[in-house]
């Protein structure tokens, strides 16, 4: 069982990812691909913000 400390690690590591996702997002050169690389940056927001309702005084970095 993971302690609140180590999930909020994670959620770190998981919210770096979005910088990722927004950077991929603005090229142009995907094709069909940028499809699936909106629908992960829709998702990870959605992740995102159940993360902080559970945890509201988490803060990202």
């Amino acid at each position: 069982m993971s302690t609140p400390e180590a999930l909020k690690e994670r959620f770190v590591a998981i919210a770096s990812k979005r910088e990722l996702l927004v950077q991929l997002s603005l090229k142009d050169n995907l094709g069909s691909l940028s499809i699936d690389v909106i629908q992960a940056l829709e998702e990870l927001d959605d992740l995102l913000i159940e993360i902080r309702k559970i945890f509201p005084d988490w803060e990202q970095d």
